[in-house]
């Protein structure tokens, strides 16, 4: 009998199957009951020839059983060691909290996603670069990764190799012609590797399984015209591969939500997905995005506000009012040196990403640079279109970018604090962008400081007033009355806490 940790990914190989077409569509599941009763149900996917597997991560300890046709097994699951480094093995997945408006671990603990962008990762990247990546991204404080899970352009060409200008891997043989219907096992066996090391690194991937908008070089999308039985098939491969680990599923992105794929894949993923992890929608910039917004597996929506350096966090504001509630985010603001040197860099993306929490993006934050989305390998690396490289830089120069410090800072300053349905707040201080706590906590941005006059009894009289761009607390205390001001000399930007 095997023994495996709770939350941990357990992988089980079942019998041969008879000779199937396409295997990589074929529906197998398997079940699993906790001692108590407990049943869960976890697809398995096709991994060469008549090989077939399952992954399964126990979301709470003691003896569980599991069952597939006339095969099974039994085996215990402990509970975390008390020092588990890792938040995910340590509470749990993450599920959209009660309110609907942010993540939470599956044991409840607050969780804010402080996501970058690296969308060109699986298709190019070694596990080698991968380490350096994510090993960057942790230190800094992020905790997830957007992905493209295959290269979608239909008419791009390359060797496959990683290592050569324009070489990339290649998931799908016929996806040149609109189809998903003849994978190649060894990419997703690579992809394998890439993504259990970014979860080593605390790093949830975002899922999104073919791109609907501009693609990795704007070469025709296949994610547009894969017929939509293929794109589910092809989402619940995702779920059976990654999702006996921590995920997001992102079945829309860079589209107007309403190409049939999207809705399509988030019924597959809603119907495989025994976790409830998060599935959502990304849209282009100049799209409406409020598509499927009564859809039940719809959990999340995220616009992205264009990439020529302007801030716009009304977009998110107008989301946060679309009904019935979904958690938002600004899932793409503008890239850091995109197109030229110096557009939104530096602590524009601090800016940002605190004017989108607060304008209502309380789900998280998202940051992004020229040259590491592409996975551009290095300066000089031809056939990009110019419009969104950083001049001069590769991805290994992208990942230093002063931007990034900035972004995931946010998370560090907010960690440990009740973010879970933090809501944004225009009546309680006569200035700054702020956010309500469920409890009556506050938080409030202001882009140069200063004193926060305050208009409502209920905010707690004590607190903390932090330095965005470090982290650093520059005064603490309490206010002599419910009417006197937070107090701040002003002329740098800062973050109020007032719990």
């Amino acid at each position: 009998m095997s023994i495996s940790p709770i939350w941990r990914e357990l992988e089980l190989t079942l019998p041969a199957a008879e000779a199937l077409e396409p295997p990589f569509a074929a529906e197998r599941w398997v079940d699993f009951v906790h001692e108590s009763g407990r049943r869960l149900r976890r697809p398995a996917f096709w991994d060469g020839e008549r090989i077939f597997r399952v992954r399964f991560a126990a979301p709470e300890a003691g003896h569980w059983r599991w069952t597939s046709g006339s095969a099974g097994g039994e085996f215990e699951v402990q509970p975390a060691p008390a020092d588990e480094p890792n938040p995910f093995y340590r509470h749990g997945f993450w599920r959209m909290s009660p309110g609907g408006r942010s993540v939470v671990h599956a044991d409840g603990t607050p969780a804010l996603m402080i996501a970058d962008t690296a969308w060109a990762l699986p298709w190019r990247a070694t596990p080698d670069q991968v380490r350096l990546y994510a090993a960057d991204r942790q230190a800094k404080g992020f905790n997830a990764v957007l992905l493209m899970t295959v290269q979608p352009d239909m008419r791009a060409s390359g060797p496959r190799d990683r290592t050569q200008d324009e070489g990339f891997g290649v998931a799908f043989e016929d996806l040149p012609t609109g189809h998903l219907n003849e994978p190649n096992a060894d990419y997703f066996q690579y992809l394998d590797v890439l993504i259990r090391i970014l979860i080593e690194h605390g790093l949830v991937p975002v899922l999104q399984p073919v791109f609907h908008g501009f693609g990795w070089k704007g070469l025709d999308v296949a994610g547009t015209v894969v017929p939509a039985s293929e794109y589910a098939a092809y989402c619940r491969y995702l779920v059976a591969r990654y999702g006996a680990g921590p995920a997001i599923y992102l079945v829309g992105a860079d589209g107007s939500g309403t190409e049939p794929q999207i809705a399509a894949g988030g019924a597959e993923v809603h119907a495989a997905d025994c976790y409830e992890q998060p599935t959502g929608i990304h849209y282009r910039p100049h799209i409406r995005a409020n598509a499927h917004q009564d859809a039940d597996w719809l959990d999340f929506q995220w616009c992205q506000t264009g990439h020529t350096g302007e801030h716009v966090p009304e977009r998110v504001a107008d989301m946060w009012r679309n009904e019935p509630v979904k958690a938002v985010a600004n899932g793409e603001p503008t890239y850091e040196h995109t197109g030229r040197t110096g557009v939104a860099e530096g602590w524009w993306q601090g800016h940002e990403a605190w004017s989108n929490l607060c304008a209502g993006g309380t789900m998280g934050v998202v940051y992004g640079a020229g040259s590491l989305w592409q996975w551009r390998l290095h300066a000089d690396e031809p056939g990009h279109s110019e419009f969104f490289l950083a001049p001069g830089a590769g991805w290994r120069e992208a990942i230093g970018f002063e931007g990034s410090t900035y972004v995931g800072m946010l998370g560090k300053v907010l960690a440990g604090l009740p973010t879970t349905d933090l809501a944004p707040d225009w009546t309680r201080v006569i200035s700054g962008r702020a956010l309500s706590t469920p409890a009556g906590g506050l938080i409030v941005y202001r882009e140069h400081g200063g004193p926060v006059m305050v208009f409502d009894d209920s905010v707690p009289l004590a607190y903390t007033i932090v330095d965005p761009r470090d982290g650093s607390i520059v005064a603490a205390g309490e206010r002599d009355t419910p009417q006197a001001p937070i107090p701040d000399p002003g002329g740098a930007p800062r973050v109020y806490i007032c719990l």
